[in-house]
């Protein structure tokens, strides 16, 4: 989906960039696995200065410090998704890896509300479904990653397509 033009090394690295947030959404999903296979953390290092940086809000902050991730969405949505002077490409990416983020959350919330209350705390079922998101997550956004470092629109089906029409 390169029909735009050419994208920048900035705009590249930017599209980059903000799918570090996603990354560090799927850590939550990562728990049993990283036990299992502590190698798997490698994996989730872009994600690294996001929690430093949320905990040192997280601390400053108290209990209020818990809203750093979704101030973070309000801000990239109204900053940077809604500014038409800002490259398509960026805002692409940037509204990629919001409805990623907004996959995973609603991924928790069924998890913690419905799933989890049913099938009990722990067993092989609710260890696989927290695997398989957390796989996920990390696929999409590393697939989303590679794509932006060659200077393409990422396609992954139905999330591509949403943020696409979310993009004037």
């Amino acid at each position: 989906m390169t029909w735009r033009g050419s994208v920048s090394i900035p705009d590249r690295i930017f599209g980059i960039i903000v799918y570090c947030f996603a990354i560090y959404d799927t850590l939550f999903f990562g728990s049993f696995l990283l036990q299992q296979f502590p190698a798997f953390g490698f994996f989730c290092f872009p994600a690294l200065p996001i929690e430093l940086s949320y905990g040192l809000i997280a601390s400053l902050l108290g209990p209020l410090g818990s809203f750093a991730s979704f101030a973070v969405f309000i801000i990239l949505f109204a900053a940077v998704v809604r500014n038409e002077k800002i490259s398509h490409f960026i805002r692409y990416n940037t509204m990629q890896s919001i409805l990623i983020s907004i996959s995973l959350a609603l991924a928790r919330i069924v998890m913690q509300y419905v799933l989890i209350p049913a099938l009990g705390h722990s067993g092989l079922l609710i260890e696989t479904f927290y695997s398989l998101i957390f796989l996920g997550g990390l696929i999409a956004s590393y697939y989303s990653m590679f794509q932006s470092t060659l200077g393409r629109y990422a396609e992954i089906p139905t999330i591509s397509e949403a943020a696409y029409s979310r993009i004037r």
